[in-house]
């Protein structure tokens, strides 16, 4: 798979888009317009890790599409395990330590019919870029909690190496540690608490809700942890 450096860019995921025909892994010391899920910005100052990989498909079904959120957030967390630190899977798509969010993962996905064409997925790894301070008490980086710096080029050569394996759910499951725990789920019509008892191979959230097994669609809502 081709790897590209950048310096700076806008959005490693716009790049992809505009350089749209090959398999790629981009890279970027920082980014001008990063982009997290649900439309929000990303902040992505120099000093942090923002990496997009892009890949083509034939014959990939779209039932099969979180396949690719493991295969990104087992990267992830393998990377962030090898510097020590224990990282856990806030479902659906964010890496937590010590409760507090590391990376985040965007995934843009383009379909045909009941197929994936493409897919693209921005990670943004917190390696040493100070936090604003409206996100210190939900946010944390690898030279916060190691108390020194990280060379981020070590980082991304270990999540590049990660990005290119091929994981299971139970790789993904592996990394949950609050099966078991209640939970908050986060509405447009308000908040829920419910229990969480495992992740489905689509990537639904099974919980139990009022005595009864749901399962929730990430699209739909957003997951608190107590």
């Amino acid at each position: 798979m081709k790897i590209i450096e950048l310096r700076e860019i806008d959005s490693t995921n716009e790049y992809c888009k505009r350089h749209g025909g090959e398999n790629l892994i981009v890279t970027a010391i920082s980014q001008t317009s990063g982009k997290g899920t649900k439309g929000r910005g990303f902040v992505s100052d120099e000093g942090g890790l923002y990496v997009s990989v892009m890949r083509h498909y034939d014959n990939f079904l779209s039932c099969d599409a979180f396949k690719i959120m493991v295969n990104a957030c087992v990267a992830v967390c393998r990377t962030v395990q090898k510097f020590g630190l224990k990282p856990v899977i806030r479902w659906a798509n964010d890496v937590l330590v010590n409760g507090k969010k590391i990376c985040g993962t965007l995934i843009e996905n383009t379909f045909s019919g009941s197929y994936v064409n493409r897919s693209i997925v921005g990670m943004g790894i917190n390696v040493n870029n100070k936090l604003p301070n409206e996100l210190k008490n939900i946010a944390t980086s690898l030279s916060s909690e190691l108390n020194r710096t990280v060379e981020v080029k070590a980082v991304r050569n270990e999540l590049i190496k990660n990005l290119q394996k091929n994981y299971t759910i139970e790789d993904y499951k592996n990394y949950i540690d609050w099966f078991g725990e209640e939970v908050t789920i986060k509405t447009e019509r308000g908040e829920l608490t419910a229990l969480a008892v495992d992740v489905d191979y689509d990537g639904g959230l099974l919980c139990v809700i009022a005595g009864s097994v749901k399962k929730i669609n990430s699209a739909e809502v957003s997951l608190r942890l107590k």
